[in-house]
């Protein structure tokens, strides 16, 4: 959690300067910007303190180590559907309907029963049907 931590850390000094230096550009007239960003830094600070706070109470990660080598993070990943169809209908609906967002909402309402079934269809899979556990 070192890296992670550092890298939220960073981007809180990178906010913090670029909301100076767009408060200093806009002459404080654009009061959105401004605070957009400082509140930006302020929420990245709290990722980075929570990320700081979870590393000192969690066992070091493999990837933590400076001397630790690539087999010493092999072990299960998860289980994925080699030849699962629903994960292709659900980026169409799912793409069809953040389109109708741009396009029309009445086409979000005639995608979402699209996006249910296939989100119900994908989580399961495994319960029915020829590969049924």
């Amino acid at each position: 959690m070192k890296v992670e931590s550092k890298l939220f850390g960073y981007l809180v000094i990178y906010f913090v300067v670029v909301g100076i230096i767009y408060a200093v550009v806009t002459d404080f007239g654009e009061w959105v910007g401004i605070v957009g960003l400082l509140l930006t830094a302020a929420m990245t600070a709290f990722v980075a303190w929570f990320f700081w706070l979870s590393g000192r109470n969690v066992d070091p990660r493999p990837e933590d180590d400076l001397e630790g080598e690539i087999a010493d993070q092999t072990g299960d990943y998860g289980h994925f559907a080699p030849y699962s169809w629903w994960p292709l209908w659900l980026g169409l609906s799912t793409s069809i309907m953040v389109l109708g967002v741009a396009v029309g909402w009445w086409l979000v309402v005639v995608t979402l029963p699209f996006v249910a079934v296939a989100v119900v269809g994908w989580t399961f899979e495994y319960f029915r049907g020829a590969r049924a556990i």
